[in-house]
């Protein structure tokens, strides 16, 4: 290692650290955000509230510290930034729309490395989070619904 190595790597980190922050990862990562309390012990460890899409299913937002078990913890740095940036996870399933990867590809590249190096720096967190579930399949948890209008409040509002 060299001598500016050490250093080299807490800035990558911090700057992934102020990403992951900008970026509102906390949001849909961390237990207990929707619900107005967010346990900081388990930062970025998965939610246990999930999105309904219809149509598509109900999707949790996954535990991104590195546990090996329910987390990012056997993904590489280029596998997580395959992900942020591209929708692919490493066994080649497609993330859940309300992913905003298709706004993070647009990070660099050397931002993307720093988010994934930042994640993997976080203290490990076992926390499996529910699902996916399919359109035909019951969630176990918490669900938060994208629910469209009824059609004649769209029919209405067209017409003014």
């Amino acid at each position: 290692m060299s001598p500016g190595s050490g250093l080299a790597q807490d800035a990558q980190i911090k700057r992934g650290q102020y990403l992951v922050t900008l970026g509102g990862c906390n949001d849909c990562h961390t237990p207990g955000y929707f619900f107005g309390k967010p346990d900081m012990t388990r930062f970025l460890g998965g939610s246990e509230v999930g999105f309904e899409i219809p149509e598509l299913g109900v999707f949790h937002g996954p535990n991104l510290t590195p546990d090996r078990e329910t987390g990012l913890g056997t993904w590489s740095v280029e596998q997580i930034a395959t992900a942020i940036t591209k929708g692919k996870r490493p066994d080649g399933r497609e993330l859940a729309p309300i992913m905003p990867w298709h706004a993070f590809a647009n990070l660099t590249a050397q931002d993307v490395r720093a988010i994934a190096v930042y994640l993997k720096s976080l203290k490990p967190v076992a926390n499996k989070v529910p699902g996916p579930f399919g359109p035909d399949e019951r969630p176990t948890s918490f669900v938060m619904k994208i629910v469209p209008p009824p059609s004649s409040a769209t029919e209405g509002a067209a017409s003014e």
